[in-house]
This record gives C-alpha cells, sequence and structure tokens, in this order.
C-alpha cells in the first residue's frame, strides 16, 4: 500500500511539474497566418505549404531610427508582426537610436523580459521593484555592456552623452507590448478623470491638466 502512495505522489509531483512550465512546440513552426479570422492566443497557422523564407526575414535594422522628436529617442521593433515566422517562437528584438540627451521613457513590457546591449555611445539605464519597495536598479553603460529588465517592471534608457547612441534589445516574447507610464497615465482616450490623477499624484488638477496637454 505505501508504494501505491508513493507511486501516487511521484504522478502528482511529474503532473505538477509538466503544468508549470510553458508548453513545447508541436511543429517545426507556425508562420502567422495573419489574415486568419481565428483568434487564439497568438495567429493562426498559415498552411505550410504556402510557407517561404521571406516569413523568416526582416531588412532593415542597419538604419537609424528617427529620433527627431520630444523623447530624443527611436524604436525599430522587430517582432511578430514584422516577421511572421516569429509566431509561437517567444523571441522577439529591438533596434533603439537615442539622440543626445536622447530618453527612451519609463516603460513596461507585460509580456516579455528585456536584455539590452549597447552597441554605440553610453547609456544610463534603471528598473523599479514593485510595491512595497519600488528599489531603483540603475548602472552606466558603455559599447558591449549588456543590462537586464525584468518582465512587466518600469524601466528607462538615457543617454547623457553629447554624442547618439545605439542599443540592440532582445525581448521572450514575439510580441512583448509595450506601455509607456506618462502615455497610459497622462494621454489615455478617453481621459482619467483629473479628480482621480490629482489626488494620486498628490497636486493640483492645474499641473494635471497642464501635463495632460503634453499628450
Amino acid at each position: 500500500m505505501a508504494s501505491h502512495f508513493l507511486l501516487l505522489a511521484i504522478l502528482a509531483l511529474s503532473v505538477a511539474q509538466v503544468f508549470a512550465s510553458d508548453p513545447s512546440q508541436l511543429q517545426d513552426f507556425c508562420v502567422a497566418d495573419k489574415m486568419s479570422q481565428v483568434r487564439v492566443n497568438g495567429f493562426a497557422c498559415k498552411d505550410s505549404t504556402a510557407v517561404v523564407a521571406e516569413d523568416f526575414f526582416f531588412c532593415g535594422l542597419q538604419m537609424a531610427g528617427n529620433t527627431s522628436n520630444k523623447q530624443g529617442s527611436a524604436v525599430t521593433a522587430v517582432n511578430v508582426a514584422q516577421i511572421a515566422g516569429l509566431n509561437t517562437m517567444g523571441i522577439s528584438l529591438a533596434r533603439i537610436d537615442y539622440a543626445p540627451y536622447g530618453l527612451n521613457p519609463p516603460h513596461i513590457h507585460p509580456r516579455g523580459t528585456e536584455i539590452l546591449t549597447v552597441l554605440e555611445g553610453s547609456l544610463y539605464v534603471g528598473f523599479v521593484t514593485s510595491n512595497p519597495e519600488n528599489k531603483l536598479f540603475t548602472k552606466v553603460l558603455n559599447k558591449g555592456d549588456v543590462f537586464v529588465f525584468p518582465q512587466g517592471l518600469i524601466h528607462f534608457q538615457f543617454n547623457y552623452g553629447t554624442n547618439k547612441a545605439i542599443a540592440l534589445a532582445a525581448l521572450s516574447s514575439q510580441n512583448p507590448g509595450v506601455i509607456t507610464v506618462a502615455n497610459a497615465v497622462f494621454g489615455s482616450e478617453p481621459s482619467i478623470s483629473d479628480d482621480v490623477l490629482a489626488k494620486a499624484f498628490q497636486v493640483d488638477k492645474n499641473t494635471i491638466n497642464r501635463i495632460q496637454a503634453q499628450f
């Protein structure tokens, strides 16, 4: 009888481990069929007989992004929207260009961890842990340096130098998403009530209205 209980315990642990990890792929690839009306967590698979090499290809990452904007930065994303073959692969990347004193403002990737490598210039980077600690981790990165931003945590990069900077980021999702904190809070459609924001940020409504006007 004891052996039966032991066997059941081992089986239970095995099942728990199976359900605790992401599922493995069931085929070599699942190229996104963006014309499909089927709604799944990701994209439906394109007919494998119609798959071509271009489904796994992207051209243009050598081109600098346009940093002539308020933030002085530009992100060139390469995710499943650009490469259909990334569907179900759990990975993507992005090139980030920074003008002198350019900022990739505080933002969140709700579905992916980011690992960032500086290709040119220097960056001041950081992320903040969740409540209640809200601890800030920062580092100055130079060419060839690498830094990790954990999934779902607010993070940023700032080019504090007088020369441009370039970084390459890899993310652990085919579509990691991005929520820019200021845009989400002050630029939502429709706007969040100024009563709510004034109380949240402990400022008067006029201050909130001035900030919202920027978005």
